[in-house]
């Protein structure tokens, strides 16, 4: 209460404008922006086939989420979130991504949530995935936090369960939620990505969910060979296709363009990954 989280602190230097925002956007329904285009798959095909020579396997996922971790352990600004019309920085950075044990319809989906300090090089980072992925598929022996909590949501009538959210959405407004349930709960975390590329399809524009505090949602999809301009020639590139779907009140509209343009940069060399970061910048007070 009083603008005290667990999960962040509030950013108290930004200008009037942005300050308002939230108050005339309430929801991150009301804010969200959502963006496509392409990675080219060159470099990072070219760093997946150098590492497995090493012994390492490495996918699109892997990297695109070590290098969103980079660039907002940089560019601080994407790390904010909107809570009761207050804008929060938070001290690590989280992701959130559903998996599945097979591809099969019966398959039951689970959900991973891993926090890092944004220092890590991309072998930290995808040694991190691989055993939490491996923990939630070959190794699952039961239930983990985030399924107990589900089950015990839904094992009451329907009416108790819409006041149970309810009450939890109200205590997240007003700073009350615990932080055994923030540290659970997938919803709040720094961003949320989905693999759609590895169930064949392409991507989608994914909404950013009203409960929790998810500012960024990234979407993979299948990759393809497109015609591209390239001097006075037209080649044809694998690219792989992505959308991000952002809710704008946290950080303007240059700040994201550039963190883009940076990330695609990252994208194009995954070995700038390698080197780990001395340390995260620290958005203002």
């Amino acid at each position: 209460m009083f603008g005290k989280r667990p999960d962040g602190r509030i950013v108290r230097s930004v200008d009037p404008l942005q300050m308002i925002m939230p108050y005339i956007m309430k929801t991150r329904n009301d804010s969200m922006n959502m963006y496509e285009d392409t990675f080219t798959c060159e470099g990072m095909d070219a760093y997946i086939k150098a590492k497995e020579q090493d012994g390492i396997k490495l996918s699109y996922m892997h990297i695109l989420i070590a290098a969103t971790v980079r660039i907002i352990a940089l560019r601080p600004q994407l790390n904010r979130f909107i809570m009761n019309g207050r804008i929060y920085a938070r001290p690590k950075i989280w992701v959130s991504f559903v998996v599945h044990p097979s591809l099969a319809d019966a398959s039951t989906e689970t959900t991973i949530k891993l926090c890092f300090d944004g220092t890590e090089t991309i072998l930290e980072i995808a040694k991190i995935i691989n055993d939490a992925i491996e923990k939630e598929t070959t190794k699952r022996t039961g239930e983990n936090g985030t399924d107990k909590l589900a089950r015990v949501l839904t094992c009451v009538p329907s009416p108790l369960i819409r006041f149970a959210v309810n009450t939890l959405m109200w205590m997240d407004k007003h700073n009350l939620l615990p932080k055994a349930i923030i540290d659970l709960s997938p919803f709040h975390t720094s961003f949320f990505i989905t693999n759609l590329k590895s169930l064949g399809i392409n991507y989608v524009h994914h909404h950013v969910y009203n409960f929790g505090t998810t500012g960024l949602f990234f979407a993979i999809g299948k990759e393809k060979t497109i015609p591209v301009v390239k001097g006075n020639e037209i080649i044809h590139q694998k690219h792989m296709g992505f959308s991000l779907v952002s809710d704008e009140r946290f950080c303007d509209g240059l700040y994201f363009a550039m963190s883009l343009r940076e990330l695609r940069k990252i994208m194009r060399n995954p070995a700038i990954l390698e080197k780990p970061l001395d340390k995260k910048v620290e958005d203002v007070k």
